[in-house]
């Protein structure tokens, strides 16, 4: 069980770091790397970035509760 923990905190910790990194920021972030520069500031950048930001708050979400779990899982197990 703490294996399995572990390794999600992992690959949620990764996610994190690559969403947080896609997102523009007040000089552009990587987003403007994959064509989000070209686009012009339109409906379809805002959706974009709209659904980003939701992405983003989930894989933080399930980051924290991986962190809570693991923590009690290995303060209860010693």
């Amino acid at each position: 069980m703490v294996l399995g923990f572990s390794i999600a905190l992992i690959i949620f910790s990764l996610l994190m770091i690559l969403l947080v990194l896609l997102h523009k920021g007040k000089g552009g972030g990587l987003s403007d790397m994959f064509g989000g520069g070209a686009m012009s500031t339109g409906g379809g950048s805002a959706v974009a970035e709209r659904n980003l930001d939701r992405i983003t708050i989930v894989v933080g979400l399930a980051w924290f509760a991986c962190i809570i779990v693991l923590g009690l899982v290995l303060k209860y197990k010693s």
